[in-house]
């Protein structure tokens, strides 16, 4: 069983639908020292290194709040205020590192390109090549504003090449695309509880090489985001420095178990390709069109430009959706007008097909004959 009654199915990036299991290991209280929890903490922060082959060279960072939380953690953490970032755009996330900069009051630069385009590797080459200055790159592996993949191989063998700092948000991606440290170069990948490893939300955690984040200490401008302080503190007591988010991390094990069941990140690959290939088929026949072409296309979100019929109208076509159990995603593009279809969480088949079921069934009641957007 995925759902209690009347829960709605979540076809969104996160929060999204938990297993039955999953719900279940939330319902008994923890003491933060206890033993066992300990014992819980230790061992979701080694599946985590393991998953990403990084477990000789990185350790892992936990982090009280949502995913923003550890980002922000490793920006003011990894990056010292001498420190100079390049920052690669092409979404909402990446533009959110911005922010976070401005407030770190560290230096930067920005390469942005449309919500619908990958970075353009000969200007990341060229501008390493020319500023010496530039300390970190920063980019966003899958951007979920439309659900692009970002070529994250590509551009750490760049960043590589110039031996600067890579550090990747990989919050959308992790646990569903793979990304391993004996074969991507990086210093921190980013991610969190409540996405593709599907447990709910409430912790983010970080993968850094363990060398550059001892010569971060002192970096941080925060006490409760300072993950140079979090690690020595985890692996001197084996305990948080403040209270943790006890179910939330009870639960986090409890989805790793059934993510390992499921064949890890391969097993859960598939599922999701196979999600995002069922709903971009159905939408198809009813005449809808993605952002995004094929070789870009995650299988984490879909973004679905807006029909051009004049009675479709995305409120009233999200209400009524929501009425027969699914939820949809606004969309967030600046390039066009859509709205987002998820194909993460513990969803399957079924659930996709039901979903198309809803979807077209709602276009009959509004007198949407097809999804097909404008040409303009």
């Amino acid at each position: 069983m995925t759902q209690n009654p009347n829960d709605s199915r979540l076809l969104t990036p996160g929060p999204l639908t938990t297993s039955q299991k999953t719900k279940l290991a939330m319902l008994h209280d923890w003491g933060s020292r206890d033993t066992e929890f300990i014992e819980i903490n230790r061992r979701f922060r080694k599946q985590l290194l393991e998953m990403a082959s990084a477990e000789p060279t990185h350790v892992c960072v936990p982090m009280q709040g949502s995913g923003t939380f550890i980002v922000e953690a490793v920006l003011g953490s990894l990056i010292p205020p001498e420190g100079k970032a390049l920052i690669l755009i092409n979404g909402a996330y990446g533009r959110r590192m911005t922010k976070m900069m401005d407030y770190l009051k560290r230096e930067y630069l920005v390469h942005e390109t449309p919500e619908d385009t990958v970075p353009i590797l000969t200007q990341l080459d060229s501008t390493l090549a020319r500023d010496s200055k530039i300390s970190h790159v920063l980019v966003v592996h899958c951007e979920t504003t439309s659900g692009i993949l970002n070529p994250i191989d590509e551009i750490a063998n760049i960043v590589a090449r110039h031996a600067r700092s890579l550090l990747i948000d990989a919050m959308s991606a992790f646990g569903a695309i793979p990304l391993e440290a004996n074969q991507i170069r990086f210093d921190a990948v980013m991610a969190s509880s409540n996405k593709c490893l599907e447990g709910i939300p409430g912790m983010g955690f970080a993968l850094i090489r363990k060398d550059a984040l001892e010569r971060s200490k002192g970096n941080a401008h925060s006490l409760s985001l300072d993950l140079y302080d979090q690690w020595k503190n985890m692996e001197t007591t084996s305990q948080w420095r403040f209270t943790p988010p006890t179910h939330v991390i009870v639960a986090f094990d409890k989805a790793l178990q059934q993510f390992h069941e499921e064949g890890g990140v391969i097993g859960r690959n598939k599922r999701y390709v196979e999600n995002c290939r069922i709903l971009i088929d159905g939408m198809s026949r009813l005449g809808f069109e993605t952002l995004l072409p094929p070789q870009l296309q995650a299988p984490i979100i879909i973004t679905f430009k807006m029909p051009e019929d004049p009675k479709f109208d995305f409120s009233d076509f999200y209400e009524r959706v929501k009425e027969k159990g699914f939820v949809l995603y606004p969309g967030k593009l600046t390039v066009a007008p859509s709205f987002r279809i998820g194909c993460i969480g513990h969803l399957f088949e079924d659930d996709m097909h039901q979903a198309l079921g809803a979807i077209e069934k709602t276009m009959g009641e509004m007198g949407v004959a097809s999804g097909k957007p404008s040409s303009n």
